[in-house]
């Protein structure tokens, strides 16, 4: 009954995803969430069991500055992506795996960023994603 439910809730909030925020990384589009206050930025991906495979989380913070992301009650190992004001990417943690202690390390951008995305681990491999490469995006 447990998972019938979650299923239902999972197809009704895909369907309300439809045409809502998303980027471009290497040629593929991924739907995202977007983080863009300190509640969700703070809350992120934590908790999650999975993440559907074109779908990420998206960070907006109002300036650049040097971020550093944490694992912390997040259940499923991601790619962070650090992308500059201009979109640009300029620094990543590949296959960051999560922390199920109660110090967790940080994975720091190493300069400053304005941009933050989230994906499934292995998926900036898979597309080849290097330093310099182009979010695209598209908030509507």
């Amino acid at each position: 009954m447990r998972f019938l439910l979650f299923s239902i809730v999972i197809l009704i909030c895909s369907a309300c995803s439809v045409g809502g925020p998303s980027v471009e990384l290497a040629g593929k589009r991924f739907k995202v969430e977007v983080a863009d206050t300190r509640d969700k930025q703070s809350l992120g991906l934590m908790f999650r069991e999975v993440m559907p495979a074109d779908q990420g989380m998206l960070f907006i913070f109002p300036g650049e500055a040097p971020r550093s992301f944490w694992m912390k009650n997040t259940r499923i190992p991601l790619d962070i992506l650090y992308f500059d004001g201009q979109l640009n990417l300029v620094s990543f943690s590949l296959d960051t795996p999560p922390c199920r202690t109660e110090q967790c390390p940080g994975y720091p951008s190493g300069v400053p960023v304005r941009y933050v995305l989230e994906l499934n681990a292995g998926t900036a491999s898979e597309l080849g994603v290097v330093v310099g490469d182009r979010l695209v995006v598209d908030l509507d």
